[in-house]
């Protein structure tokens, strides 16, 4: 495998998930930076992520509000490779994925993860997730 970063944007009607994602020549992935923004501050997001690493392609889930992401990055960055995927079970994952950032606390560790939704907005970690089965895929 060779070195790939990338920035997945979960987008949405009111707000969105980002994330910068890097891929090692061994094949680890590592996140290098994550946020969940307002959809109307995309293309401030976008400069953001720029500041944090240089990506090759931006992944974008292919549910709610894609187009309008779509036409976002474009104009903003005009030259920059996009590529549409679909968004199954990504939400449920997300919510793994945050515990496992967020180790629960209390009464929290009683329960299953599974059936806890979690207090903040998962979206950054469905960008995550999104970036995750792009960069295993090769």
């Amino acid at each position: 495998m060779h070195e790939k970063t990338v920035l997945a944007i979960d987008p949405g009607t009111s707000k969105c998930g980002m994330a910068v994602v890097a891929r090692d020549a061994q094949g680890g992935i590592s996140l290098l930076w994550r946020q969940v923004r307002a959809t109307e501050e995309l293309a401030v997001g976008l400069d953001e992520a720029k500041e944090v690493a240089t990506y090759s392609l931006v992944i974008v889930g292919a549910g709610t509000h894609s187009r309008e992401t779509v036409h976002v990055i474009r104009e903003h960055n005009p030259s920059t490779a996009i590529l549409i995927v679909d968004e199954k079970n990504t939400t449920l994952e997300a919510r793994e994925k945050y515990w496992e950032y967020h180790p629960r606390k209390g009464w929290r560790r009683l329960l299953p993860a599974t059936m806890q939704v979690p207090p903040d907005p998962v979206d950054d970690f469905v960008a995550l997730i999104l970036a995750e089965r792009v960069l295993h895929e090769g």
